[in-house]
């Protein structure tokens, strides 16, 4: 009996060592927030992955994680100012638009650190700011050749949020590729400009179905909801971004140009943690990096042989055989 409280005992004090250096360990651990774009945490792409990438980090090394929402440009100054007062080690900005925010904040507080992502500073990158980067062409290019071999109608399309350069390497990664596939294939392309307005994203695809298009591929952010709607309505095809968005409408989402956001965040805080922050300077994330890529769903919809070919051309834009243009004037050289 003697033994067996003993026992009993020793268990307890056990647990109870590991619940308290469990606590210890989050309490004075690393503190990392991010402040959202407008489309919001759950836009089912851009910002949640970033979110996903964030929640993984807090499970792998025990930091404390947390976000601010921002619904309009003015809210990215005072949402990084809270959260500069909660006294995080990490504030990460969530797309391009907060680039001028993130380095006047990093100016006025250079013992915090800040980050990134779709931006960079180049030569004037703050050195307590890291800016994260992707080669958004490159799964775009492989997308696009999915869409050109797939097309029935010879007509495919591009939704964009807003036009900026960083869309453009989409949608000219996109042409890049569906010209390859099928050089007879049309394409239409229109931007929304926006990144929340779904029904304008859904108008803007039936218009494109309406015209004859039967693949419409979409880098939008929440706009994307309503293109993926759309061809759930219209029996037509869709092809996601950021995400692998098959979810959305497993019968109509043939494949997804994925940016690991997700895998970035980790990445970083990860390095924070080895106490390695990358202050001043860019990441660059593109297919030879792993940050970049296609749905690991495509397989249910999109033919093997097809698939094939894709990786034959993964390994060639690995290998810089292919140069995938990611602006007008580097696809108007492609075209020639």
């Amino acid at each position: 009996m003697l033994k067996r409280i003993i026992t009993i005992f020793v268990l307890v004090l056990f647990v109870m060592s590991i619940f308290s250096c469990g606590q210890v360990k989050k309490e004075s651990g690393i503190k990392i927030a991010m402040v959202t774009d407008v489309g919001g945490i759950n836009d089912q792409s851009f910002n949640q992955s970033a979110w996903e990438g964030l929640t993984r980090a807090e499970k792998e090394f025990a930091i404390a994680v947390s976000y601010l929402e921002s619904t309009q440009d003015a809210d990215y100054s005072p949402n990084m100012e809270t959260l500069l007062d909660a006294g995080n080690n990490l504030i990460w900005g969530i797309g391009f638009k907060m680039g001028d925010t993130i380095k006047e904040k990093a100016l006025e507080n250079p013992d915090q650190n800040y980050a990134i992502i779709d931006y960079a500073y180049g030569d004037e990158t703050p050195a307590n700011v890291v800016g994260v980067v992707f080669k958004e062409q490159e799964p775009s290019f492989l997308v696009g050749y999915i869409a050109g071999k797939m097309t029935k109608t010879n007509k495919v399309g591009f939704v964009g949020g807003m036009k900026f350069p960083l869309i453009e390497k989409f949608e000219y990664g996109f042409k890049a590729g569906v010209k390859l596939a099928n050089p007879d294939a049309e394409i239409y392309a229109q931007y929304a400009d926006s990144f929340t307005d779904a029904a304008k994203g859904k108008a803007i695809a039936n218009q494109m179905y309406g015209k004859g298009a039967d693949i419409v591929y979409h880098a939008s952010g929440g706009v994307g909801d309503g293109v993926i709607e759309a061809a759930k309505e219209q029996d037509k095809f869709a092809i996601g971004v950021d995400r692998d968005q098959n979810s959305l409408a497993p019968d109509h989402v043939i494949t997804s140009a994925m940016k690991r956001v997700d895998n970035a965040i980790f990445n970083v805080a990860a390095l924070l943690v080895k106490d390695e922050f990358p202050g001043g300077t860019t990441v660059v994330y593109g297919l030879k990096e792993g940050g970049v890529g296609i749905a690991p769903t495509s397989y249910k919809l999109v033919p093997a042989e097809i698939l094939e070919e894709v990786e034959d051309l993964t390994a060639k834009i690995i290998s810089g055989e292919i140069i995938v243009p990611s602006t007008p004037d580097t696809f108007a050289e492609w075209m020639k």
